[in-house]
């Protein structure tokens, strides 16, 4: 496999630069670890293994456990070790995403069922699954339950993401819980490994616990806008791929709110099947992108970012702590 350079800190305002500094060698030793675990005898499972820890990433989730383990005792091999863990159970889960929503791309390459097919795509998934899992086990009995937890409410988050709420349910909480599964509870886990690996009590733990899942759906609740609100060139994703997959995101769920008169054509459409029409999707976005719904849900993510940030207060000052208030918004603010 031919090494690529580790992607860089994301800017984070409250980072000193000797944190920042700790941070990019963190991420420089999770980064050769995913290299060498993801790395196979048969070239062509190595490839494939390897296609998105090629195309780089934000690496989000395994800066997160570095930065909860600069709240305790530090970064260590252990917490390099889970740190690498989450990231590959992450970029497995990926595999699955893009098979099911048939994307076109995936940071900025072809998704991986468009460059190998979606038998390999689906198979090259389950592997990572099954090497984030070997990581894992080498970290003792408690991380793998946790992991256990973690894939188990991953799974059912995806299961309910391709479902829709019952009458009784409210849209928005049915979506915010299936968010809190399918992308914060990964989260969640980065952040607790990180406190639990550098040598932190359980308190400590379960509010980066807490923290960590609800960054994780202002994470999401951002992709969600970015989906709307940006091109493909931006991103190196398709956009409108939840208008294509009849996902009612946030904002799509605060437009259907709307009793406008003016709002016809834009609830037309997203009542409609859009799934093999592209004029449509790209009408709905241009509509999405005017209406006061997208303002809305962006000024919803923010809150939840706030509540993630708000957590923290417990804890005492350090640079790591003024980091991950400053992270808690930052995940919000590439929204724009």
């Amino acid at each position: 496999m031919t090494p690529h350079a580790t992607p860089p800190v994301l800017s984070i305002p409250g980072a000193t630069p000797e944190l920042a500094a700790r941070l990019s060698d963190g991420l420089d030793r999770v980064d050769a670890l995913l290299r060498e675990v993801v790395d196979h005898d048969d070239p062509f499972i190595a490839k494939a293994s390897g296609h998105l820890v090629e195309a780089g990433g934000k690496r989000f989730r395994p800066l997160l456990t570095l930065l909860a383990a600069e709240l305790t005792g530090g970064i260590n091999d252990d917490v390099v070790r889970a740190a690498a863990g989450v990231e590959l159970t992450h970029l497995a889960s990926l595999y699955h995403d893009d098979v099911m929503d048939e994307a076109q791309l995936r940071r900025g390459v072809p998704a991986a069922n468009v460059a190998y097919g979606n038998s390999t795509a689906i198979l090259v998934g389950d592997l990572l699954f099954g090497k984030a899992s070997e990581l894992v086990a080498g970290l003792g009995a408690e991380a793998v339950l946790i992991q256990a937890q973690t894939f188990v409410r991953l799974c059912s988050g995806q299961i309910r993401d391709d479902r829709p709420p019952s009458d009784e349910v409210d849209p928005v909480d049915y979506y915010l819980d299936v968010l809190a599964d399918k992308t914060g509870v990964l989260i969640a886990t980065a952040g607790r490994y990180g406190v639990m690996f550098s040598g932190g009590d359980e308190a400590t733990a379960m509010l980066m616990r807490d923290y960590g899942e609800k960054v994780g759906i202002a994470f999401q609740l951002a992709d969600d806008l970015i989906d709307i609100a940006s091109d493909a060139e931006e991103t190196g994703k398709t956009p409108g791929t939840d208008l294509r997959e009849g996902v009612d995101t946030l904002a799509v769920l605060r437009a259907k709110e709307s009793t406008d008169p003016a709002d016809a054509r834009l609830l037309e459409l997203l009542h409609a099947d859009l799934s093999s029409d592209d004029a449509g999707v790209s009408e709905a976005l241009a509509l999405l992108r005017v209406h006061p719904a997208l303002a809305q849900a962006r000024e919803e993510t923010y809150a939840v970012a706030r509540a993630a940030r708000a957590l923290l207060d417990p804890l005492p000052p350090s640079d790591a702590k003024s980091a991950l208030q400053a992270l808690a918004l930052s995940v919000v603010d590439r929204v724009g």
